[in-house]
This record gives C-alpha cells, structure tokens and sequence, in this order.
C-alpha cells in the first residue's frame, strides 16, 4: 500500500530536504564574499516566500482594529501607577497609622524590581500608594507603545509586590492580591518634567502633614476620625503645625524625611570591591580583592523641588538642547 504523500514521515523529508537547501543557498552566499548574486538571492526569497504565504490566513483583518498609540518622539515617558482601593486594602492589612514603614519598603523594592527590568527608566519618584516612573526621552522599549509600557511596568510591579510581601511583611499573610491601575502622559521638556515630579513631591507633603495631624488627633488626643476631620476643616499648613506643636510637642520638620519627601530612585555608580581566586604562577590559589563600578538603583527621601539635588545628579536628565 502506498504511503500518502502527507504522512509524518514524508512530512519529515520535506522539511530536512528544503532545510539542507536553504543551508547549501546561504553557504554559497558567504562564499562570494558577502556580495549580492541573484542566484542565491532570489532562489532563497523564493524558498521563503512560501512560508509566509502560509503563515496569512484570512483572519488577519482583525489587526486593523488595533490603534496606533505609540508616544510622540523626544518625549519623556512618565507611567505613573496607583494602588486601586488600597484604603481597604490598608484597613485589610492593618497597615500602621499615618504611615506603614513595611508597606513603604514594599513599595521601593518593588519599584527598584520594575527600574532593574527596564534600564530606561531614568528616575523614579513614590509616596504613599502610588509611583512615577520616568522613560528617557530616546527611549525605544516597545517601540515606545503606550499600552506595551503601561502594562509592563504594572504587571512587574504587581508581581513585585507579592513576591517580596514576606520580605517585609514577616508571617502577616497577604489576604487577597493588590492591585494597581496606571496611565501614561508624556514631557516634552526637563521643565514641564520638573514640575510634574514637584506636583507629587508637594502632593506627598500636603497629604502626609493632614493625616500626621489626623491620626496624632485620634491616637494621642482620644478624639474619633469623625472629631478630628471636623477639627482640620479649613485649617492652613500652619494651622496643623501649630496644632501638633502646641498641643503635642511635635516638630513636623523634624518627622522622618521617608515620609514627609517621599521616595526618589536613580541610577548611581558604586564601586564595589569582590573577592576572586586567583591562581599564581607557582600554582597556588590566593583571594584577590577587586575593585568594580557598577550601576545600581539609589533611594534618596530628599527635596527635589528645588534646585540642589538636579545640580548634584546632572546625569539624570537630558539636556533640552539636544
């Protein structure tokens, strides 16, 4: 009985047959020096063109629905992520009033996890629930589409953030999986940058300064979230400070500087200095100290509305002239 021409084993053959041409195609073309000859050339364009042929079906069409949201060139990428309902979340996880020190950890470590996968981010600034991650302008990650960014830098942070939850967390378990919504804008100058980066850095001030004062209301001066809210109502900042100082003793200037600047993360080089086995000419082995720079992700809690730390750190933006 004759075997049909598709069988596995003919299908076989075939594929080793047009392999061992393609090969013998693509050796000829080295053998003439790498120059253009169109009897190596067009037998091989022919010899793929049937595979793409055969890689199209009819229902392609539908990658005409995808719209195009790649971001404008020479632009700043900025994704900036938000816990989703993380109010509840706290609450769930009885995360310490006004500020959780593990739940802050948690959110720089998982961040450095999303600037370690992505070297393009150049800085990245955090407060509370929510972080700001900076794509250099000449960025080409993902051919710069917004969707492949956003998503990305959501999907390592998520990830991040249950992956190291016992790191900071201990034996508190994770009750349900948190969740981060994201959104793209982009900068075109180091200005417009600046000022974004300082609307989150004074965001992270105002907000901290109102629940320093909530909670030391509630949890030092016995009054209920529903009296203290009533009492902050229409206050100014110096209102709050006065309250904390006078009644509490407190200098809010001198509250850690974590949680009153928020968390800043840039590239830096460190010199780090590891131990090697080195075998001397006699045969013997020794350890030997190097010396190497490299490139590692830093957190600063620092002003960075003024002008020192961008005078201190040059590196970190573009100049606008190029």
């Amino acid at each position: 009985m004759t075997t049909p021409l598709t069988c596995c084993k003919c299908a076989c053959v075939c594929v080793c047959v047009v392999f061992r041409s393609t090969l013998m195609l693509i050796g000829k073309a080295f053998r003439f020096g790498g120059r253009v000859r169109s009897g190596v050339v067009r037998p091989l364009a022919r010899l793929f063109t049937g595979f793409s042929n055969m890689a199209k079906s009819k229902f392609e069409y539908v990658r005409n629905f995808e719209t195009d949201d790649t971001c404008l060139r020479n632009c700043y990428i900025v994704v900036r992520l938000d816990g989703r309902n993380f109010h509840k979340f706290a609450e769930q996880h009885t995360f310490t009033k006004p500020n959780d020190n593990r739940a802050l950890g948690l959110m720089t470590r998982s961040a450095r996890s999303v600037m370690e996968e992505l070297e393009d981010i150049v800085i990245a600034y955090g407060q509370s629930d929510e972080f700001s991650f900076v794509f250099k302008r000449t960025s080409t990650w993902f051919k710069r589409r917004a969707s492949k960014l956003m998503t990305h830098v959501a999907s390592q942070f998520s990830s991040s953030y249950v992956f190291y939850w016992k790191e900071f967390f201990g034996e508190q378990p994770l009750l349900y999986p948190p969740g981060f919504d994201g959104r793209v804008v982009l900068y075109p100058s180091n200005h417009n940058l600046r000022d974004y980066l300082s609307w989150r850095q004074a965001d992270c001030h105002i907000n901290n300064l109102y629940n320093t004062v909530f909670w030391t209301l509630v949890q030092k001066g016995g009054l209920t979230t529903a009296q203290a809210e009533d009492r902050l109502k229409g206050t100014l900042a110096a209102d709050k400070n006065e309250i904390l100082f006078s009644e509490f003793d407190i200098n809010y200037n001198t509250e850690p500087a974590l949680h009153r600047k928020g968390t800043t993360l840039i590239w830096e080089k460190r010199d780090e200095t590891v131990i090697k086995r080195k075998k001397l000419p006699s045969g013997e082995e020794k350890d030997v100290a190097a010396t190497r720079s490299r490139r590692r992700v830093q957190a600063h809690h620092c002003d960075i509305i003024g002008e020192q730390f961008w005078e201190e750190h040059p590196d970190v933006l573009e100049d606008d002239n190029c």
